[in-house]
């Protein structure tokens, strides 16, 4: 069995409009076609600073300049995954969470990347969203900001 380390970088980011309260997800498209919310946010190139990567992940995906303001903390999620061959991953996801703040930019859409729209939704509508439980993480610690950075919630199968 292979193992596999992906490092991730994501950004919370809210907003208030017309008393309102909104954060920007980004739409995920798995690779059998499955289509579910997520953070704005991606893998880390070898050498670049996690900083760097949400901020050029965010610009990527919605199409917005983004200010990491605060970390809000780290999340690691293991899962097992079929690779060619009958083969196997043991793949460990280390996923880093900032919030962050739009300072520029115009929402628009990524183009041959790994999500397919981005969108403000409200808060209280995120729970009826098809999303992916990284969404659930990030809401929570950007709710609670844990001492310690880690969010307490189960993980799903499907993240």
């Amino acid at each position: 069995m292979n193992t596999e380390l992906r490092v991730a970088a994501y950004a919370v980011c809210v907003r208030e409009t017309g008393g309102v309260q909104e954060i920007l997800l980004a739409r995920w498209v798995a690779r059998d076609g499955a289509k579910r919310w997520t953070l704005p946010g991606g893998g880390m190139d070898h050498g670049e600073d996690p900083l760097d990567t949400v901020v050029r992940e965010l610009d990527e995906e919605t199409g917005y300049e983004v200010e990491p303001v605060r970390l809000l903390g780290i999340d690691s999620i293991n899962r097992r995954y079929p690779r060619k061959l009958g083969r196997f991953a043991d793949f460990q996801g280390l996923r880093i969470v900032y919030e962050g703040r739009v300072t520029g930019g115009e929402l628009r859409h990524e183009t041959n990347g790994s999500t397919d729209l981005a969108a403000w939704h409200p808060l209280d509508a995120v729970a009826d969203l098809e999303r992916v439980e990284l969404v659930d993480v990030g809401l929570e610690l950007w709710r609670s900001r844990p001492e310690n950075g880690k969010a307490h919630r189960a993980h799903s199968a499907d993240d």
